[in-house]
This record gives C-alpha cells, structure tokens and sequence, in this order.
C-alpha cells in the first residue's frame, strides 16, 4: 500500500515540475522597441510594420524568407524566418514575429500578419 502512495507522489510532483517547466517556457514578453530586443538576447515577440520600399526575399534553396521591419520609434531591423512567406504578407498592416536577434539580425520562428478588418469600411459608414 505504501508503494502506490510512493508512485502516486513522484507521478504528481513530476506531473507539477513539468508544468511549471512548461509555463516558464511559454512566457515569452511583448516588446516593440528594437533597442530592447537587441539588448535582452532572449526570444521575444518584436512588433511593427512591414518596410515596403525594401522588398521581401524568398529564397527557395536555403528556405528562408527575409524582410525589413520597422518599429515604433522608425528603427528598422532584418527578420531573417525559416520557411515561406504567410499568405496575407503583402496586405498586412503590421508584423509580429517570435524569436531572438543574433548574428545582427532577427531569427523568426513564427510570422504573425495582421490584416485590415473587412469590417472597418463597414464601421465608418455607419458613424
């Protein structure tokens, strides 16, 4: 009887570690100034618009998409991301991407485009 008490215990206290391991991980913070994000070196998620004037690349050899970015202070940073371009890049109308600078860029794991609402026009008729 003592012995299931044992595994139940170790079973929980695992379970408990895991979790707390797990929520640590996904605390990644919000930032939208680039000065910040060069200097904390840690995965971040960096926000800002695209920099139209400097197209994006798409590099189907290496798989790589990389862009210019630009924050709300005018600073402008390289997102260097592993994979292709989101479908709704070229509409977007401000970029968050998740992951760390390095190497004097912006390593993305993950782009997130935000679009224009279809209901904004709506919106403004109605006021």
């Amino acid at each position: 009887m003592k012995q299931k008490y044992i595994f139940g215990s170790v079973i929980i206290a695992v379970f408990l570690g895991l979790l707390v391991f797990l929520f640590t991980q996904s605390n990644i913070k919000y930032e939208s100034n680039f000065g910040s994000i060069i200097a904390s070196g840690k995965t971040v998620k960096a926000a800002g618009v695209w920099v139209k004037e400097k197209k994006y690349e798409a590099d189907k050899i290496s798989d790589t998409f990389s862009f210019y970015m630009k924050d709300e202070t005018g600073a402008e940073m390289k997102v260097v991301c592993k994979g292709s371009a989101p479908n709704n890049f070229e509409t977007a109308t401000s970029v968050v991407v998740t992951g760390k600078f390095e190497d004097g860029y912006f390593h993305a794991t993950n782009i997130l485009t935000k679009c224009p609402s279809k209901y904004q026009d709506q919106l403004k008729t109605k006021v």
